[in-house]
């Protein structure tokens, strides 16, 4: 198992969960996000006294500062897990949300990605996981903006593993992409997902398992693994219209 591990998003859901899991397997932890009192609670409750970095990533500035403050720990693995979603009509959604939200979800993963990736293949070791979505595989009508940004991060990993494969790099890196998860995330999207949920706590120890073993794509849950090939041969405007009717539902339920 990997030395050390930052982890970005840590303060609640998947990310959180994340940590706990390399917590228990004697990792060195940095873990970073914006709620000082979130992560404090998450580093009193971990074992292995976490280093803790509270500040806003968002965007390339943010990204780069990040590195800068931990380019030379030694870093094992990343965890780029930092984002959120929006939901609703594209044309009436805010717009300076779902700019921040690419910001976010686009810029501050490709950034990590790209310079921690730098640094691992020219040290011979490493590994990346991007948290991406079920989301990537297909149209996402009323989280359209979310949707494409998911596709942007699963599409990077797939296509830089495959860079990485030809190089014959020990280096690996992988796109975790959950279906529903009962996180803090509904929240903030403003949704309640019409199907059924894993817990963040499975995603998260099936999530570090896969990405030991270099899987590429970590989907969880079968009934997601079956979703996922049925993506690859459905028409794109067959999958839109199931999309539409599940995030018209959640919608629906938004006040939770």
């Amino acid at each position: 198992m990997a030395k050390k591990v930052l982890i970005t998003g840590a303060s609640s859901g998947i990310g959180r969960d994340i940590a706990r899991v390399f917590d228990s397997y004697g990792c060195e932890l940095i873990i970073t996000a914006r709620r000082e009192d979130r992560l404090a609670e998450l580093s009193h409750e971990l074992k292995g006294n976490p280093r803790v970095i509270v500040g806003d990533i968002s965007g390339s500035d943010g990204a780069k500062e990040l590195y800068e403050m931990t380019k030379d720990e030694n870093i094992d693995i990343l965890v780029n897990n930092a984002g959120f979603g929006v939901w609703g009509d594209f044309s009436s959604t805010d717009l300076d949300r779902e700019l921040d939200m690419i910001r976010l979800n686009i810029e501050t993963m490709h950034t990590l990605f790209k310079l921690f990736l730098r640094d691992f293949k020219a040290r011979g070791s490493g590994k990346i996981l991007n948290t991406a979505s079920m989301a990537g595989f297909a149209p996402g009508p009323y989280m359209a903006a979310y949707y494409a940004s998911k596709a942007y991060v699963l599409r990077l990993t797939q296509s830089a593993a495959g860079e990485l494969k030809e190089a014959g790099s020990p280096v690996t890196v992988s796109a975790l992409c959950p279906g529903p998860v009962e996180t803090e995330f509904n929240t903030v999207a403003g949704v309640h997902f019409a199907t059924p949920s894993l817990s963040s706590e499975y995603v998260a120890k099936y999530a570090v398992t896969q990405l030991v073993k270099g899987k590429t794509v970590i989907i969880p849950g079968t009934m997601m693994k079956v979703l996922a090939a049925a993506s690859k041969v459905l028409p794109d405007s067959f999958t839109a219209e199931v999309t539409s009717n599940i995030q018209r539902r959640k919608g629906n339920k938004k006040e939770r």
